[in-house]
């Protein structure tokens, strides 16, 4: 998702939004949203906010705009079950704890943690895993306060530089932390982290910023200049500029996945690991701006 921090606007995905405001003292986000699946269907979304395996929402409560993306982790295919169901009823969870004022601005963990302990306790069947990135503005404080679990994550671009950035946890090379849920008797055979496991971060933010959330699908395949160079390209944040923007990004992520004869950041970081691979699909991006 891609967003700007203006004065008064929300736009979200890529997803892309940014900072507006509201009064005098009051932030909100411009963000738009955009992604490819693995189907190649480019923009196509499923139930909810959901593009392939990923998903994402986009809230708003009085005192605060949230942002989450999530992805379903693809190896429960080979099991039968579709991955996207996890990833998706996990952020349409999240999103209906936002607007139903369930949750402490400065606090985004526990927005995860309720969320997922909701799953687990669902009458309905769901069996899966996948990472997650909450980022919730404050918009009386002017604060961005993160959590983030796996290697999903987010940029804050100000002045065409990453001011700040979510530290990818990985319990080894192309397995990173995530939430579950198994099988009965198999609890202890698939990989599980807790959301308490999140890393947290909380930090002021500038009219004009632009906050880039995304999954692995980008981070995987552009390296930060690339980035960069694409987010230079918006002039005005404007949701029509914005989305733009996070259908560029998008799309050039989703063409290097798979050019075979591109060393992606994911390539690279395969051969610091012995392993010979190119490439690797989804994410979303904000922006802070006065008007």
């Amino acid at each position: 998702m891609l967003s700007v921090l203006s004065y008064g606007r929300l736009v979200a995905r890529a997803v892309l939004g940014g900072l507006s405001q509201t009064d005098g003292r009051d932030y909100s986000l411009i963000t738009a949203s955009y992604g490819f699946g693995k189907d190649f269907r480019k923009g196509i979304l499923k139930k909810g906010m959901c593009y392939g395996d990923d998903a994402c929402f986009i809230a708003r409560h009085r005192t605060a705009d949230v942002l989450g993306v999530a992805d379903g982790v693809g190896g429960w295919r080979d099991y039968g079950v579709d991955p996207s169901q996890f990833s998706a009823t996990l952020m349409r969870t999240c999103e209906r704890l936002v607007k139903e004022g369930r949750f402490t601005p400065s606090h985004p963990v526990g927005i995860l943690t309720s969320g997922y302990y909701e799953l687990l306790q669902n009458k309905v069947p769901l069996l899966g895993s996948s990472t997650a990135c909450i980022v919730v503005l404050d918009r009386r404080s002017h604060q961005l306060h993160t959590c983030n679990l796996g290697d999903s994550g987010f940029l804050v671009v100000r002045g065409g530089e990453v001011v700040h950035r979510s530290d990818e946890q990985q319990h080894y090379f192309n397995t990173p932390f995530q939430l579950s849920i198994a099988p009965p008797g198999t609890e202890g055979v698939v990989l599980s982290d807790s959301p308490e496991a999140a890393d947290n971060s909380s930090f002021d933010v500038q009219l004009g910023d632009i906050i880039l959330t995304a999954t692995d699908g980008l981070f995987d395949n552009m390296p930060d200049y690339m980035i960069l160079q694409e987010l230079k390209k918006l002039k005005t944040s404007n949701y029509d500029s914005v989305l733009q923007t996070a259908q560029s990004i998008a799309k050039q992520a989703h063409d290097l996945a798979y050019d075979p004869n591109y060393m992606s950041p994911f390539a690279q970081f395969a051969c610091d690991n012995g392993l010979n691979v190119r490439g690797e699909e989804t994410f979303t991006y904000s922006d802070l701006e006065g008007i």
